[in-house]
């Protein structure tokens, strides 16, 4: 049986990287895992309950294709606590995840063989998909002067369709501040560009806050997720906000490829964002993590580092230690019984040299991983 051209995608390294971990752990042996981009913490305790209280009288059926209407306005109500920004609930759709909506947004806003920006070093998902759906993802190499993240400069003469823009970034935790978005978001316009705002990291911030796109235009799509801030990785639920005039093009689809979200998931969803206290909790978690990585990073010979401004990673340039980061983190895992990313996964080009470390963990698990990492590099370094 023949397979279909757009099905033929490349791995996601991060996962294969998962996988041999997990092997070596059934075979006995302890791996800290900075490789992926999960907490280390469950669903909210408040989320669990809700659920709970649900279970018994709740049949859990399907949901309407956007998603339980309190969860939408539950949603809404966020982007006035966080931004300051009104929001129609009708805009907000719910999805299986932020995958989920990146299917959704591509399929509704652009045709076969549309090209589409994408910011290098970048979430890899968003080049497979694209190429899934028949379009054609259009790498824009970033510049560290630009904290590796996109400026209009980096597409002037490019022909897109779309843009697709992350802040903060994975796997750079780099934000766009109001300026830097607005000058995005207008050059867009200007060219008649759909634009594409992944905000799914929005809450794990060390400093400012990060901005939303709605901030700036309602003619835009926005996508975020229960995943990271609410540390719902596995419960499949995330958002999107999409124009009013594109609410029913997205209805349509998701009624067709989804049917509805996760009906469970949504409950606890709902639930989760009142749970503040122990979501801010986690973020001071993740606070005391970075500081440990960016002290102990550079101590086990990973000197070439930039503090990010937010999500769970540092973006660490090895060029002076290797030409191939994928046999390095293989190195690594075997050596020093520590899973780390090779940075091929977000840049095909410069990823060679460079590697991605997670602090979504615990602590404990982050001390140890930084302690490890110092006596392999040591070992190798005589």
């Amino acid at each position: 049986m023949d397979r279909s051209r757009r099905g033929q995608v490349d791995p996601f390294i991060v996962m294969d990287v998962l996988d041999q971990a997990r092997a070596l752990e059934a075979q006995g042996r302890s791996v800290i895992h900075m490789e992926i981009g999960q907490p280390g913490t469950g669903a909210p305790a408040g989320a669990l309950a809700a659920l709970a209280r649900a279970l018994p009288d709740d049949p859990m059926g399907y949901s309407v294709a956007l998603g339980l209407p309190a969860l939408r306005a539950g949603i809404a109500a966020l982007y006035k606590r966080w931004y300051g920004v009104d929001l129609d609930p009708a805009r907000v759709v719910v999805t299986a995840g932020s995958s989920g909506a990146f299917v959704l947004a591509f399929t509704a806003l652009f045709d076969a063989g549309a090209r589409v920006g994408l910011g290098e070093p970048g979430y890899p998902s968003y080049r497979q998909i694209l190429r899934a759906l028949s379009l054609t993802p259009v790498g824009l190499p970033t510049s560290l002067e630009n904290r590796l993240q996109p400026v209009p400069a980096d597409f002037a003469g490019v022909e897109l369709d779309g843009l697709i823009v992350a802040s903060p970034g994975n796997p750079s935790g780099t934000m766009l501040d109001l300026a830097a978005m607005r000058a995005l978001i207008e050059a867009c316009a200007a060219r008649g560009i759909s634009f594409i705002s992944d905000e799914i990291y929005h809450g794990l911030h060390y400093d400012a806050p990060a901005v939303t796109a709605l901030q700036v235009s309602d003619d835009v799509y926005v996508i975020n997720s229960f995943s990271k801030y609410f540390s719902m990785t596995g419960w499949r639920v995330g958002w999107m906000v999409v124009p009013p005039d594109h609410i029913r093009t997205v209805e349509r689809l998701a009624q067709n490829m989804f049917i509805c979200p996760p009906h469970a998931s949504q409950i606890a969803a709902l639930a989760a964002l009142d749970c503040i206290d122990e979501l801010e909790a986690n973020r001071a978690t993740y606070a005391e993590n970075r500081s440990l990585m960016l002290e102990g990073l550079p101590r086990a010979g990973f000197t070439r580092i930039a503090p990010p401004d937010g999500a769970f990673y540092i973006y660490a340039d090895v060029s002076e230690l290797t030409e191939d980061s994928l046999a390095f983190a293989g190195e690594i895992l075997r050596g020093a019984g520590v899973a780390v990313t090779p940075g091929l996964d977000f840049d095909h080009v410069r990823g060679r040299q460079t590697l991605r470390f997670s602090y979504a963990g615990a602590t404990a698990d982050v001390a140890e991983g930084l302690a490890r990492l110092t006596a392999f590099m040591a070992g190798r370094a005589a």
